[in-house]
């Protein structure tokens, strides 16, 4: 049985809104334009008397709620009406505080009132309340996939906050690299000298909590699901399995090491006393509290060279792109071991460019000199092997040739993720329009590291990546997010970074692993849209399986059934809308967003014929940075043309180009599309939704070309959250750009 929809409207007449705008009118527009069955009017709507009269309206059989105040962004709490549809409309932020109170403006801000309130009529009456999907329950169970020191601390995180772990584990014994260090950078005050690990107390806590679950020798070789129901095979190198389900998974299968060997300068495989820092580790550890010997013969060590940035942050073949950034540090704390152990044992760091990243990373340093390890600025020429090692170099300072003569040569090697195959390079292969795609493709995976998670998404089988193989993330917004809703990843497969930083990691991927099982199990969304039960639905009859849907989706949270139309997965999804955007015949909604909620909010806007000339520009701005932005204009007191008429969208990602060109067909002159930024550094909150709405408006061009209109008319833009100048700026600017190129031609 259909919905029985019944319609309240609220006016708040308070934070100036009363004294500048006609609240009689906006009241008469919303009962003969809005459609809505009531409408009310309070001096301050978001106080407990405002609150409760919405409330006794719901309680009265109100099911959508219109709310005509401040930004849909400010007072989220007092608004947050369950089992009822909302809209809002900005009367605030977005009409009086960003008009200049002045008679000459009055009737213009007055006209943008009058607009928001209809949109926001419109979009609540095509809207329906979403309910959960009852996919799954609550799981509270959540696989680490990771023994080390990152897996380990996240593992007792899970635990502590009640919530029952396992730890998958390829190796025999936990630890990892960390199990294998002397000391650790020093993570408290006063920063000048190493400190113990706690790796051997962290395994004894896991071992010791009943919560855990260790498998040893085990790796994954399925992941199927989705969050709060992810059924995982794991099976041990005996060639037994079992399987279990978990509602989230956090990944922290660390790193591997640079291997020096393919730098030829450095003479690595021809002496074994020339080492990398993690097997220095190692002879630190044998020494047992004695002093280091070198590895050749057994000689205490009596002088040692460190060279840092080996075959990092180069351009070079073989070498890493970028730098590890914590080597130095490392340096320091190996070098302050041969002060502790080796009396006076000569130390000497090699650098290039001394990074000690970190609040004490200048107290560490400091610490290093004072205990006379000498620092020299220099580039590596060529290691020669002997009895005697000689490092040749150019010294930077001097602008000279030096040689430094010593018994035991310490290699700075980078950190390299340990993650599984691109899944993006796997889907090449399948999404390859001929064979030589595909055999380019291929090719590209012929050197792929073994899968780790084995998920059985249609876009991969693990974790995306970024450019350097490191998993994927927002890295300002959300590191631990990764593309796969409900899989967490934390530590050096992240970026690298020292244990101090790893468990900072730990504990957030922990936390965000919780929220997400907690909220699959409730039907809800995970960050950036945590809470929203809404989730992607369908007209089956009017699907062309075009599978852009599928291939466009940014976390495969879409696959394909047997008769490969789309198979939503609404656990997976995160609600950015961009496979709505993506659909050509626009039969993907949700219920509370969709082609018909925007589409009503554009054909709702009074646009004047063209005697008036009061243009209209139609501005689809991401709800997460460039409509905060706005905002933030608004309350800074930021002009923005009168012309503007601004819609929220969820991500760009979203936008359908029927949006564009019904607009333009209504006679709107303009339109503007803010987004996040995209490429490499993105800071959309849905990855590629950004770059994915910039291809498809790209295209736009034939569009206008059609409808004989100019191709400035459409624009789209990338704006952070901080462009409070920049982003009305571009509104304003398009309205220029309309008076001098003149009014749509498709007026009434």
């Amino acid at each position: 049985m259909a919905e029985e929809k019944k319609f309240a409207g609220y006016i708040c007449t308070g934070c100036g809104i009363g004294e500048r705008l006609d609240t009689a009118q906006l009241e008469t527009i919303a009962k003969r334009d809005g459609k809505m069955q009531s409408c009310k009017q309070h001096e301050l709507l978001c106080s407990a008397t405002g609150v409760q009269l919405i409330r006794d309206d719901i309680e009265a059989g109100a099911t959508h709620i219109m709310i005509a105040a401040c930004s849909r962004r400010a007072k989220v709490e007092a608004f947050n009406f369950r089992n009822v549809a909302v809209s809002r409309a900005n009367l605030r932020e977005g009409v009086i505080w960003v008009r200049p109170d002045s008679a000459d403006n009055q009737e213009t801000t007055q006209d943008m009132a009058n607009d928001y309130l209809r949109m926001a009529c419109a979009e609540v009456r095509f809207m329906t309340q979403p309910s959960p999907s009852g996919e799954q329950d609550l799981n509270k169970g959540i696989l680490v996939v990771g023994g080390g020191f990152t897996g380990l601390t996240a593992a007792l995180e899970i635990a502590a906050a009640g919530y029952s772990v396992h730890i998958v584990e390829k190796r025999g014994t936990l630890g990892g690299h960390a199990a294998n260090y002397y000391k650790s950078i020093p993570s408290r005050s006063p920063y000048t000298d190493p400190q113990d690990t706690g790796v051997e107390q962290l395994i004894a806590d896991v071992m010791a909590d009943d919560r855990i679950t260790v498998h040893l020798n085990s790796t994954i070789t399925k992941t199927q699901g989705a969050p709060g129901r992810f059924n995982v095979e794991i099976a041990t190198e005996s060639g037994s399995s079992s399987q279990e389900t978990f509602g989230a998974i956090v990944q922290a299968t660390g790193f591997n090491l640079y291997d020096p060997g393919v730098l030829a300068r450095y003479n690595y495989a021809n002496s074994p006393d020339i080492i990398t820092n993690e097997e220095l580790e190692k002879l630190a550890l044998d020494a047992s509290g004695g002093p280091i010997k070198r590895p050749s013969d057994g000689k205490v060590v009596q002088s040692v060279a460190f060279l840092q940035n080996v075959g990092q942050n180069s351009t070079a073949k073989d070498e890493l792109p970028y730098h590890s950034g914590i080597g130095d540090l490392v340096a320091i704390k190996q070098a302050m071991y041969f002060k502790e152990l080796n009396g006076n044992c000569d130390t000497t760091v090699l650098f290039d460019n001394l990074r000690t990243p970190g609040a004490a990373g200048e107290d560490f340093y400091r610490a290093g000199q004072e205990k006379m390890i000498t620092f020299s600025k220099g580039r590596v020429t060529e290691v020669v092997p002997g009895s005697a090692l000689q490092v040749k170099f150019k010294d930077l300072i001097l602008n000279d040739d030096a040689t430094i003569n010593c018994d035991l040569v310490v290699l700075d090697v980078g950190m390299m993720p340990n993650t599984g195959p691109d899944p993006y390079a796997q889907l090449a292969v399948e999404e390859a329009e001929d064979e030589t795609e595909r055999e380019k493709a291929r090719a590209l995976l012929a050197n792929a590291p073994p899968s780790i998670l084995n998920l059985d998404y249609r876009q991969g089988t693990d974790l995306p990546h970024l450019k350097y193989g490191f998993t994927d993330s927002h890295f300002i917004c959300f590191p631990y997010e990764t593309r796969r809703t409900g899989i967490y990843a934390a530590g050096p497969q992240r970026r690298p970074m020292d244990m101090r930083q790893a468990a900072d990691d730990a504990a957030g991927a922990a936390m965000k692993a919780i929220q997400a099982a907690e909220n699959a199990g409730r039907g809800m969304a995970a960050h950036p849209r945590s809470g929203d039960l809404s989730f992607p639905r369908f007209r089956k009859e009017g699907c062309t399986q075009c599978k852009r849907c599928t291939v466009e989706c940014p976390f495969g949270a879409i696959n394909e059934d047997e008769k490969r139309y789309p198979l939503f997965n609404e656990s997976r999804c995160r609600r950015c809308g961009t496979c709505m955007g993506a659909c050509p015949v626009r039969v993907i909604s949700f219920e509370n967003y969709s082609i018909d909620t925007v589409g009503q909010q554009i054909k709702n806007v009074e646009v004047p014929e063209e005697f008036e000339e009061k243009p209209r520009i139609l501005v689809l701005a991401c709800e997460n940075d460039a409509y905060p932005a706005l905002d933030q204009a608004g309350m800074s007191g930021i002009e923005l043309n009168p012309w503007a008429r601004v819609i929220p969208v969820r991500c760009l990602g979203s936008v359908s180009l029927s949006w564009v060109t019904d607009s333009l067909n209504s006679g709107y002159d303009g339109i503007v599309l803010l987004g996040c930024s995209k490429g490499e550094d993105y800071q959309c909150h849905f990855v590629r939704g950004s770059a994915m709405a910039h291809e498809r408006m790209s295209k736009v061009g034939d569009t206008l070309k059609t409808l004989n209109l100019e191709p400035e008319r459409v624009r789209v833009y990338e704006v952070a959250i901080t462009d409070i100048e920049r982003a009305p700026k571009l509104i304003n600017d398009m309205a220029e750009t309309v008076k001098q190129i003149g009014l749509s031609p498709f007026k009434f």
